[in-house]
Protein backbone atom coordinates (compact mmCIF):
# COMPACT_ATOMS: atom_id res chain seq x y z
CA UNK A 1 0.00 0.00 0.00
CA UNK A 2 1.44 3.35 -1.05
CA UNK A 3 1.71 6.06 1.50
CA UNK A 4 1.77 9.81 1.18
CA UNK A 5 3.65 11.92 3.69
CA UNK A 6 3.76 15.64 4.19
CA UNK A 7 4.95 17.88 6.94
CA UNK A 8 3.68 20.90 8.77
CA UNK A 9 5.88 23.95 8.84
CA UNK A 10 5.57 26.23 11.87
CA UNK A 11 6.73 29.87 11.82
CA UNK A 12 10.37 30.33 12.71
CA UNK A 13 10.58 31.21 16.35
CA UNK A 14 14.07 31.35 17.66
CA UNK A 15 16.90 29.13 16.57
CA UNK A 16 17.51 26.67 13.65
CA UNK A 17 17.21 23.67 16.00
CA UNK A 18 13.58 24.59 16.54
CA UNK A 19 12.97 24.55 12.75
CA UNK A 20 14.57 21.13 12.46
CA UNK A 21 12.46 19.82 15.29
CA UNK A 22 9.28 21.05 13.62
CA UNK A 23 10.30 19.56 10.25
CA UNK A 24 10.75 16.18 11.89
CA UNK A 25 7.04 16.02 12.78
CA UNK A 26 5.49 13.99 9.98
CA UNK A 27 1.89 12.96 9.43
CA UNK A 28 1.15 9.75 7.58
CA UNK A 29 -2.17 9.30 5.82
CA UNK A 30 -3.33 6.25 3.90
CA UNK A 31 -3.88 6.93 0.21
CA UNK A 32 -7.40 5.50 0.29
CA UNK A 33 -10.34 7.78 -0.64
CA UNK A 34 -12.42 8.68 2.42
CA UNK A 35 -10.15 6.91 4.92
CA UNK A 36 -7.43 8.78 6.77
CA UNK A 37 -5.16 7.98 9.66
CA UNK A 38 -5.20 9.97 12.87
CA UNK A 39 -3.40 13.31 12.72
CA UNK A 40 -2.56 16.16 14.97
CA UNK A 41 -3.38 18.79 12.31
CA UNK A 42 -6.12 21.35 12.95
CA UNK A 43 -9.61 20.23 11.98
CA UNK A 44 -9.94 22.49 8.92
CA UNK A 45 -6.62 21.07 7.55
CA UNK A 46 -7.20 17.36 8.20
CA UNK A 47 -9.17 16.59 5.04
CA UNK A 48 -7.20 18.40 2.37
CA UNK A 49 -4.06 17.36 0.50
CA UNK A 50 -1.30 19.91 -0.26
CA UNK A 51 -2.62 20.16 -3.82
CA UNK A 52 -5.96 21.42 -2.38
CA UNK A 53 -4.38 24.36 -0.52
CA UNK A 54 -5.98 27.11 -2.71
CA UNK A 55 -9.43 25.60 -2.08
CA UNK A 56 -8.70 25.37 1.63
CA UNK A 57 -7.72 29.03 1.78
CA UNK A 58 -10.88 30.00 -0.09
CA UNK A 59 -13.00 28.11 2.41
CA UNK A 60 -11.19 29.81 5.31
CA UNK A 61 -11.77 33.25 3.79
CA UNK A 62 -15.46 32.45 3.23
CA UNK A 63 -15.79 31.25 6.79
CA UNK A 64 -14.15 34.47 8.03
CA UNK A 65 -16.65 36.53 6.01
CA UNK A 66 -19.50 34.48 7.51
CA UNK A 67 -18.22 35.17 11.02
CA UNK A 68 -18.10 38.91 10.33
CA UNK A 69 -21.63 38.85 8.88
CA UNK A 70 -22.93 36.88 11.87
CA UNK A 71 -21.33 39.37 14.26
CA UNK A 72 -22.97 42.31 12.45
CA UNK A 73 -26.30 40.49 12.41
CA UNK A 74 -26.01 39.83 16.13
CA UNK A 75 -25.41 43.50 16.79
CA UNK A 76 -28.48 44.42 14.73
CA UNK A 77 -30.63 41.87 16.54
CA UNK A 78 -29.43 43.04 19.96
CA UNK A 79 -30.08 46.65 19.02
CA UNK A 80 -33.58 45.71 17.86
CA UNK A 81 -34.20 43.81 21.11
CA UNK A 82 -33.02 46.79 23.16
CA UNK A 83 -35.28 49.15 21.21
CA UNK A 84 -38.25 46.80 21.63
CA UNK A 85 -37.55 46.49 25.36
CA UNK A 86 -37.36 50.27 25.77
CA UNK A 87 -40.61 50.69 23.83
CA UNK A 88 -42.37 48.08 25.96
CA UNK A 89 -41.08 49.73 29.16
CA UNK A 90 -42.33 53.13 27.98
CA UNK A 91 -45.72 51.60 27.13
CA UNK A 92 -45.97 50.05 30.60
CA UNK A 93 -45.04 53.39 32.17
CA UNK A 94 -47.75 55.21 30.23
CA UNK A 95 -50.26 52.49 31.07
CA UNK A 96 -49.45 52.68 34.78
CA UNK A 97 -49.74 56.49 34.72
CA UNK A 98 -53.15 56.34 33.01
CA UNK A 99 -54.34 53.70 35.47
CA UNK A 100 -53.21 55.77 38.45
CA UNK A 101 -54.93 58.84 36.99
CA UNK A 102 -58.14 56.81 36.59
CA UNK A 103 -57.89 55.74 40.25
CA UNK A 104 -57.55 59.35 41.41
CA UNK A 105 -60.49 60.36 39.21
CA UNK A 106 -62.61 57.53 40.61
CA UNK A 107 -61.60 58.45 44.16
CA UNK A 108 -62.82 62.04 43.68
CA UNK A 109 -66.02 61.11 41.83
CA UNK A 110 -67.09 58.45 44.32
CA UNK A 111 -66.44 60.90 47.17
CA UNK A 112 -68.48 63.65 45.52
CA UNK A 113 -71.40 61.31 44.81
CA UNK A 114 -71.30 59.87 48.32
CA UNK A 115 -71.52 63.30 49.94
CA UNK A 116 -74.33 64.45 47.65
CA UNK A 117 -76.49 61.31 47.96
CA UNK A 118 -75.77 60.89 51.66
CA UNK A 119 -76.68 64.50 52.42
CA UNK A 120 -79.95 64.12 50.50
CA UNK A 121 -80.82 61.01 52.52
CA UNK A 122 -79.96 62.58 55.88
CA UNK A 123 -82.01 65.71 55.13
CA UNK A 124 -85.25 63.70 54.90
CA UNK A 125 -84.24 60.62 56.95
CA UNK A 126 -82.35 61.95 60.02
CA UNK A 127 -81.09 58.63 61.39
CA UNK A 128 -77.28 58.60 61.10
CA UNK A 129 -76.90 55.30 62.99
CA UNK A 130 -79.18 53.49 60.54
CA UNK A 131 -77.59 55.15 57.50
CA UNK A 132 -74.08 54.22 58.65
CA UNK A 133 -75.12 50.60 59.31
CA UNK A 134 -76.69 50.32 55.85
CA UNK A 135 -73.53 51.66 54.24
CA UNK A 136 -71.46 48.98 55.98
CA UNK A 137 -73.99 46.32 54.88
CA UNK A 138 -73.66 47.41 51.24
CA UNK A 139 -69.89 47.37 51.67
CA UNK A 140 -70.04 43.75 52.92
CA UNK A 141 -72.00 42.79 49.80
CA UNK A 142 -69.30 44.33 47.60
CA UNK A 143 -66.53 42.62 49.59
CA UNK A 144 -68.15 39.17 49.39
CA UNK A 145 -68.75 39.60 45.65
CA UNK A 146 -65.09 40.54 45.20
CA UNK A 147 -63.93 37.42 47.05
CA UNK A 148 -66.41 34.99 45.45
CA UNK A 149 -65.58 36.14 41.90
CA UNK A 150 -61.86 36.07 42.77
CA UNK A 151 -61.49 39.71 41.76
CA UNK A 152 -59.24 39.84 44.82
CA UNK A 153 -57.67 37.00 46.77
CA UNK A 154 -59.32 35.83 49.99
CA UNK A 155 -57.29 36.89 53.05
CA UNK A 156 -55.43 34.39 55.21
CA UNK A 157 -55.74 35.59 58.79
CA UNK A 158 -55.34 33.96 62.17
CA UNK A 159 -57.06 34.67 65.47
CA UNK A 160 -54.23 36.91 66.67
CA UNK A 161 -54.52 39.18 63.62
CA UNK A 162 -58.31 39.38 63.91
CA UNK A 163 -58.02 40.46 67.54
CA UNK A 164 -55.65 43.22 66.48
CA UNK A 165 -58.11 44.45 63.85
CA UNK A 166 -61.04 44.74 66.32
CA UNK A 167 -59.89 48.13 67.76
CA UNK A 168 -59.35 49.44 64.21
CA UNK A 169 -62.88 48.40 63.26
CA UNK A 170 -64.27 50.08 66.39
CA UNK A 171 -62.75 53.49 65.69
CA UNK A 172 -63.56 53.12 61.96
CA UNK A 173 -67.24 52.57 62.74
CA UNK A 174 -67.29 55.47 65.20
CA UNK A 175 -65.50 57.81 62.77
CA UNK A 176 -67.97 57.16 59.95
CA UNK A 177 -70.91 57.48 62.34
CA UNK A 178 -69.69 60.89 63.55
CA UNK A 179 -69.13 62.01 59.94
CA UNK A 180 -72.75 61.16 59.13
CA UNK A 181 -73.93 62.98 62.27
CA UNK A 182 -72.03 66.08 61.14
CA UNK A 183 -73.31 65.85 57.56
CA UNK A 184 -76.87 65.68 58.91
CA UNK A 185 -76.40 68.78 61.06
CA UNK A 186 -74.31 71.21 58.95
CA UNK A 187 -73.43 71.85 55.31
CA UNK A 188 -71.20 69.38 53.45
CA UNK A 189 -68.66 72.11 52.74
CA UNK A 190 -68.39 73.01 56.41
CA UNK A 191 -67.97 69.38 57.50
CA UNK A 192 -65.05 68.94 55.10
CA UNK A 193 -63.51 72.24 56.14
CA UNK A 194 -63.47 71.00 59.75
CA UNK A 195 -62.05 67.64 58.61
CA UNK A 196 -59.06 69.57 57.26
CA UNK A 197 -57.91 69.50 60.89
CA UNK A 198 -56.89 65.84 60.51
CA UNK A 199 -53.12 66.63 60.35
CA UNK A 200 -53.36 68.40 63.71
CA UNK A 201 -54.84 65.32 65.38
CA UNK A 202 -52.39 63.05 63.57
CA UNK A 203 -49.38 64.95 64.96
CA UNK A 204 -50.87 65.17 68.46
CA UNK A 205 -51.81 61.48 68.70
CA UNK A 206 -48.49 60.32 67.23
CA UNK A 207 -46.64 62.36 69.83
CA UNK A 208 -48.77 60.96 72.67
CA UNK A 209 -48.98 57.26 71.73
CA UNK A 210 -46.00 56.65 69.43
CA UNK A 211 -43.50 59.06 70.96
CA UNK A 212 -42.95 60.91 67.67
CA UNK A 213 -41.78 64.44 68.38
CA UNK A 214 -42.69 66.74 65.46
CA UNK A 215 -40.12 69.16 64.09
CA UNK A 216 -40.62 72.91 64.35
CA UNK A 217 -41.51 73.33 60.62
CA UNK A 218 -44.27 70.71 60.97
CA UNK A 219 -45.71 72.49 64.01
CA UNK A 220 -45.55 75.82 62.13
CA UNK A 221 -47.43 74.30 59.15
CA UNK A 222 -50.33 73.38 61.48
CA UNK A 223 -50.99 77.02 62.44
CA UNK A 224 -52.71 78.07 59.19
CA UNK A 225 -54.90 74.96 59.37
CA UNK A 226 -56.13 75.85 62.86
CA UNK A 227 -56.60 79.53 61.97
CA UNK A 228 -58.44 78.75 58.72
CA UNK A 229 -60.87 76.31 60.38
CA UNK A 230 -61.52 78.81 63.19
CA UNK A 231 -62.24 81.62 60.70
CA UNK A 232 -64.53 79.40 58.62
CA UNK A 233 -66.41 78.24 61.73
CA UNK A 234 -67.03 81.78 62.97
CA UNK A 235 -68.53 82.83 59.64
CA UNK A 236 -70.45 79.61 58.77
CA UNK A 237 -74.18 80.21 58.30
CA UNK A 238 -75.11 76.58 59.09
CA UNK A 239 -72.91 76.36 62.19
CA UNK A 240 -74.13 74.41 65.21
CA UNK A 241 -72.16 72.78 67.98
CA UNK A 242 -73.49 69.27 67.36
CA UNK A 243 -72.27 69.25 63.77
CA UNK A 244 -68.97 70.94 64.66
CA UNK A 245 -68.14 68.56 67.53
CA UNK A 246 -69.17 65.52 65.49
CA UNK A 247 -66.77 66.51 62.69
CA UNK A 248 -64.00 67.10 65.23
CA UNK A 249 -64.76 63.72 66.77
CA UNK A 250 -64.48 62.05 63.37
CA UNK A 251 -61.03 63.63 62.97
CA UNK A 252 -59.99 62.23 66.32
CA UNK A 253 -61.28 58.73 65.64
CA UNK A 254 -59.91 58.45 62.09
CA UNK A 255 -56.46 59.56 63.16
CA UNK A 256 -56.66 57.19 66.12
CA UNK A 257 -57.33 54.44 63.61
CA UNK A 258 -54.18 55.37 61.68
CA UNK A 259 -52.08 55.41 64.85
CA UNK A 260 -53.50 52.07 65.99
CA UNK A 261 -52.82 50.65 62.56
CA UNK A 262 -49.15 51.58 62.86
CA UNK A 263 -48.89 50.38 66.45
CA UNK A 264 -50.89 47.14 66.30
CA UNK A 265 -50.35 45.98 62.74
CA UNK A 266 -46.65 46.83 62.52
CA UNK A 267 -45.60 43.33 63.58
CA UNK A 268 -47.54 41.76 60.70
CA UNK A 269 -45.04 43.22 58.21
CA UNK A 270 -42.57 40.54 59.27
CA UNK A 271 -45.05 37.76 58.57
CA UNK A 272 -44.97 35.97 55.25
CA UNK A 273 -48.77 35.88 54.87
CA UNK A 274 -49.57 39.42 56.05
CA UNK A 275 -52.78 40.81 54.58
CA UNK A 276 -52.76 43.68 52.08
CA UNK A 277 -54.53 47.02 52.48
CA UNK A 278 -57.62 46.07 50.47
CA UNK A 279 -58.27 42.91 52.48
CA UNK A 280 -57.55 44.81 55.70
CA UNK A 281 -60.20 47.38 54.77
CA UNK A 282 -62.62 44.59 53.81
CA UNK A 283 -62.23 42.87 57.18
CA UNK A 284 -62.60 46.22 58.98
CA UNK A 285 -65.87 46.82 57.08
CA UNK A 286 -67.31 43.46 58.19
CA UNK A 287 -66.25 43.96 61.80
CA UNK A 288 -67.57 47.54 61.82
CA UNK A 289 -71.01 46.30 60.82
CA UNK A 290 -71.01 43.64 63.54
CA UNK A 291 -69.88 46.14 66.20
CA UNK A 292 -72.31 48.88 65.17
CA UNK A 293 -75.45 46.74 64.69
CA UNK A 294 -76.42 46.25 68.35
CA UNK A 295 -75.84 49.92 69.21
CA UNK A 296 -77.93 51.00 66.21
CA UNK A 297 -80.84 48.83 67.33
CA UNK A 298 -80.55 50.28 70.83
CA UNK A 299 -80.25 53.94 69.74
CA UNK A 300 -82.70 54.11 66.82
CA UNK A 301 -84.40 50.75 66.47
CA UNK A 302 -85.50 49.64 63.00
CA UNK A 303 -86.32 52.82 61.08
CA UNK A 304 -85.79 51.93 57.44
CA UNK A 305 -89.37 50.69 56.99
CA UNK A 306 -92.37 51.63 54.77
CA UNK A 307 -94.28 52.79 57.87
CA UNK A 308 -91.52 55.25 58.76
CA UNK A 309 -91.37 56.51 55.19
CA UNK A 310 -95.15 57.03 55.12
CA UNK A 311 -95.09 58.85 58.45
CA UNK A 312 -92.46 61.26 57.12
CA UNK A 313 -94.02 61.58 53.67
CA UNK A 314 -90.94 60.10 51.96
CA UNK A 315 -90.99 58.31 48.61
CA UNK A 316 -89.60 54.87 49.50
CA UNK A 317 -88.29 54.24 45.98
CA UNK A 318 -86.35 57.51 45.83
CA UNK A 319 -84.90 57.25 49.33
CA UNK A 320 -83.96 53.61 48.67
CA UNK A 321 -82.06 54.56 45.50
CA UNK A 322 -80.26 57.41 47.23
CA UNK A 323 -79.28 55.17 50.15
CA UNK A 324 -78.06 52.44 47.77
CA UNK A 325 -75.98 54.88 45.71
CA UNK A 326 -74.55 56.46 48.88
CA UNK A 327 -73.60 53.02 50.25
CA UNK A 328 -71.87 51.93 47.04
CA UNK A 329 -69.95 55.21 46.74
CA UNK A 330 -69.12 55.11 50.46
CA UNK A 331 -67.36 51.75 50.12
CA UNK A 332 -65.80 52.37 46.72
CA UNK A 333 -64.15 55.71 47.50
CA UNK A 334 -62.49 54.22 50.57
CA UNK A 335 -61.38 51.07 48.75
CA UNK A 336 -59.98 53.09 45.82
CA UNK A 337 -58.14 55.22 48.38
CA UNK A 338 -56.43 52.08 49.70
CA UNK A 339 -55.59 51.00 46.13
CA UNK A 340 -53.94 54.38 45.49
CA UNK A 341 -52.01 54.15 48.75
CA UNK A 342 -50.49 50.87 47.55
CA UNK A 343 -49.08 52.62 44.46
CA UNK A 344 -47.92 56.02 45.73
CA UNK A 345 -46.10 57.41 48.75
CA UNK A 346 -48.07 58.63 51.81
CA UNK A 347 -47.09 62.22 50.99
CA UNK A 348 -48.51 61.95 47.46
CA UNK A 349 -51.66 60.39 48.90
CA UNK A 350 -51.93 63.25 51.40
CA UNK A 351 -51.68 65.84 48.62
CA UNK A 352 -54.32 63.95 46.65
CA UNK A 353 -56.56 63.94 49.72
CA UNK A 354 -56.14 67.71 50.04
CA UNK A 355 -57.18 68.19 46.41
CA UNK A 356 -60.12 65.84 47.01
CA UNK A 357 -61.40 68.07 49.82
CA UNK A 358 -61.24 71.11 47.54
CA UNK A 359 -63.19 69.26 44.84
CA UNK A 360 -65.82 68.01 47.31
CA UNK A 361 -66.29 71.44 48.92
CA UNK A 362 -66.65 73.24 45.58
CA UNK A 363 -69.00 70.63 44.11
CA UNK A 364 -71.22 70.57 47.21
CA UNK A 365 -71.43 74.37 47.32
CA UNK A 366 -72.53 74.38 43.67
CA UNK A 367 -74.98 71.46 43.96
CA UNK A 368 -76.71 72.55 47.19
CA UNK A 369 -76.33 76.30 46.47
CA UNK A 370 -74.73 76.76 49.88
CA UNK A 371 -74.32 80.44 50.82
CA UNK A 372 -70.66 81.27 51.38
CA UNK A 373 -69.49 84.59 52.82
CA UNK A 374 -66.13 86.10 51.77
CA UNK A 375 -64.57 85.46 55.19
CA UNK A 376 -65.86 81.89 55.17
CA UNK A 377 -64.26 81.31 51.77
CA UNK A 378 -60.98 82.86 52.96
CA UNK A 379 -60.94 80.64 56.05
CA UNK A 380 -61.57 77.53 53.96
CA UNK A 381 -58.79 78.44 51.52
CA UNK A 382 -56.32 79.09 54.37
CA UNK A 383 -57.16 75.78 56.03
CA UNK A 384 -56.77 73.75 52.83
CA UNK A 385 -53.58 75.64 51.95
CA UNK A 386 -52.24 74.73 55.38
CA UNK A 387 -53.00 71.05 54.72
CA UNK A 388 -51.02 71.20 51.49
CA UNK A 389 -48.13 73.00 53.22
CA UNK A 390 -48.15 70.38 55.99
CA UNK A 391 -47.80 67.53 53.48
CA UNK A 392 -44.86 69.24 51.78
CA UNK A 393 -43.10 70.13 55.04
CA UNK A 394 -43.55 66.58 56.28
CA UNK A 395 -41.92 65.28 53.11
CA UNK A 396 -38.95 67.64 53.46
CA UNK A 397 -38.34 67.60 57.21
CA UNK A 398 -40.06 64.45 58.42
CA UNK A 399 -39.98 63.80 62.13
CA UNK A 400 -37.51 63.11 64.87
CA UNK A 401 -38.03 60.53 67.52
CA UNK A 402 -38.05 61.61 71.11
Amino acid sequence: MATLTFKTVSPVIGKQSSRASNSARMVTRAAMPGRYSKTTLPLHRQFYTPEQKPFRLAVARQFSRYQQFAARAGLVVRAADDAAGASAEESRSWGETLYLGALFGGWYLFNIWFNIYNKQVLKVFPYPWTCTLMQFAIGITIVCTMWVTRAHSFPKVDKETLLKIVPLAGVHALGNLLTNVSLGKVAVSFTHTIKAMEPFFSVALSAIFLGDTPTLPIVASLLPIVFGVALASCTESSFNWAGFLAAMGSNLTFQSRNVLSKKLMGSSKDKKDSIDNINLFSIITIMSFLLLAPFTLFMEGIKFTPAEFAARGIDATVIGKWALYAGICFHMYQQVSYMILQRVSPVTHSVGNCVKRVVVIVSSVIFFATPVSPLNAVGTVIALGGVFAYSQVKRLYGKKTA
